[in-house]
């Protein structure tokens, strides 16, 4: 059967956007979404669970190789 539109409003009154639940580090003082990892130091509940200098250095390098394999040459940024 077809609702009428009191109805259908009443049941889509749940659906909306929800704004994301962030949280300042107490150490650091960046902003990140609550129970994840920090990508800017690496820390969660304050232990460092990633290291962020290698994850930078393993980009960088995937970077290169793929200009490299796409024939650019090398821009330091």
């Amino acid at each position: 059967m077809r609702l009428n539109r009191g109805q259908r409003d009443t049941r889509r009154s749940h659906i909306k956007v929800v704004a994301p639940r962030l949280t300042k580090d107490t150490e650091t003082g960046s902003v990140h979404i609550r129970h994840r990892v920090d990508m800017k130091t690496g820390m969660y509940r304050g232990k460092q669970v990633i290291d962020v200098a290698a994850r930078d250095e393993k980009l960088a390098k995937r970077a290169a190789r793929k200009a490299a394999e796409r024939g650019e040459e090398e821009s330091s940024s």
